[in-house]
């Protein structure tokens, strides 16, 4: 057998998908996030994660209401409710950049923040944080795309907040409201065409700027317009809200298309210049770009559904396709990193869609080590994945280099798999409840664990 996640990740922070993904599912079967007003009463309010390492010196009331907003959210709504909108967060650059100038004619950015159902405070905080912390004179505007959230009091106390800011800095504030749910990546698109600086910054509405981190970006895109930015993401911990420091690295995936954090390649440890950018396979999710290039190159895919997978196809069709996509030290971004996802209650199915659409327009020869991560037949998967036709085009139409050169170019630490003659999951004979599992990372021993059918699973 060839077990597609035997190879150890080589240090502490290629952990973070394995651990962001078990959350996603552990949440899935376990914590199901509750609508809006839903009851409580039948949750523990003891054994709920929200409260191993917070809230002990709660009230039951409080702590009913904290575990609610906890389900509906994702993260700690009632303790973001009760911090400060401007509060200061740790300066986690590396000390180079501290001593880094650059000359003022940047050109300007456009702010994007995505929500569905968002905390008010949350976003509230993401705007108040990229206000303070982006020089006047670079930010051109902010625009929050609402892809219909129901949440009325989010709504009218958000409005109020725009008219009042509008006031005072004409036309700064713009919102764009989604008639029905389109999902996080059709909302991106809306938000960039909403835009009208030289480059655009799409976030999710759950970070908070860290200082110095817009110039840069912006350097870097003015130097070369086809470069793709991602900022270094530090942690906001889902319970706490406590800045948890990243160490600096890459970001690419696996072949299921879950983003995962990577090391730097060697290229940059030989510098031993810890300012320097960073390239990187591809995208996390937030990143800044030239506006019009972004068009250019065919913005995100809006055949794909609701999220995931959208990123990496980003960084794929820019490196194919005559751009770059780097991560860069010296600008900084903490993220919070929610315990579910509220916005979807079968976020991999959409991921397995959009992974699919991703193999079949751009990888070729090796589209079946996507069919094969996700454990679907290559033919007659059941599976659709709507009209590829305009995007096959695209590729095309821009004279875009075969993926075996972003393998062999780029990625190449991706582990790839030839004569392949079977794959699927391998079940118990007499209990058809248990499959051959790989078993923990550090044994790398194979086990026997309930069948679910993701990757540690799936052998060839």
């Amino acid at each position: 057998l060839v077990w597609l996640n035997e190879v150890k990740p080589r240090l502490e922070f290629q952990l973070m998908l394995t651990k962001w993904k078990d959350n996603i599912y552990k949440f899935y079967q376990f914590h199901m996030p509750l609508k809006d007003g839903e009851d409580t009463a039948g949750l523990s309010l003891s054994d709920s994660r929200l409260f191993a390492r917070w809230g002990h010196d709660l009230g039951p009331e409080s702590r009913r209401v904290a575990l609610q907003k906890f389900q509906y959210y994702g993260y700690n709504g009632y303790l973001s409710d009760r911090l400060s909108l401007d509060r200061a967060i740790p300066d986690l650059r590396p000390d180079g950049c501290r001593n880094i100038s650059y000359h003022a004619n940047l050109p300007q950015v456009s702010i994007i923040f995505i929500f569905v159902n968002e905390a008010l405070s949350v976003i509230l905080r993401s705007i108040h944080s990229a206000m303070r912390r982006t020089p006047s004179h670079l930010l051109k505007e902010i625009i929050l795309v609402d892809d219909n959230s129901n949440n009325d009091e989010l709504r009218e106390n958000l409005q109020r907040f725009v008219e009042e800011t509008n006031q005072r800095h004409p036309d700064f504030i713009k919102v764009v409201r989604h008639t029905r749910q389109e999902g996080l990546i059709r909302a991106r698109v809306s938000g960039w065409r909403a835009a009208s600086a030289p480059v655009v910054a799409l976030f999710d509405a759950h970070v908070e700027f860290n200082v110095g981190w817009a110039e840069p970006i912006l350097h870097r895109i003015q130097e070369d317009r086809t470069r793709v930015i991602s900022p270094s993401f530090d942690n906001i911990k889902f319970d706490t809200f406590e800045v948890e420091e990243y160490p600096l690295s890459a970001q690419g995936f696996d072949w299921e298309l879950w983003c995962r954090y990577l090391n730097p390649p060697k290229s940059w440890w030989t510098q031993k210049n810890h300012t320097a950018p960073i390239r990187s396979p591809a995208l996390i999710g937030c990143f800044v770009v030239d506006r019009e290039y972004f068009q250019e190159i065919g913005l995100l895919d809006e055949g794909m559904e609701v999220y995931g997978g959208e990123n990496v196809e980003l960084g794929i069709r820019v490196w194919l396709c005559g751009g770059s996509v780097e991560v860069l030290p010296c600008s900084r971004i903490a993220h919070i990193e929610r315990a579910h996802k509220p916005y979807t209650q079968d976020l991999p199915t959409h991921v397995r869609r959009n992974a699919l659409r991703v193999a079949e327009v751009w990888m070729d020869e090796f589209k079946d080590h996507v069919y094969m991560a996700w454990n679907i037949p290559l033919q007659d998967s059941g599976i659709d994945i709507g009209d590829i036709r305009e995007r096959k085009l695209l590729r095309q139409r821009l004279h875009c280099k075969p993926f075996r050169w972003f393998l062999h170019n780029i990625y190449s630490e991706m582990r790839t798999y030839a004569d392949t003659i079977a794959y699927g999951t391998l079940k118990n004979g007499l209990r058809s409840d248990l499959c051959v599992d790989q078993g923990p990372d550090t044994d790398n021993i194979p086990i026997l664990y309930l069948c679910h059918g993701m990757t540690p699973q799936v052998s060839a």
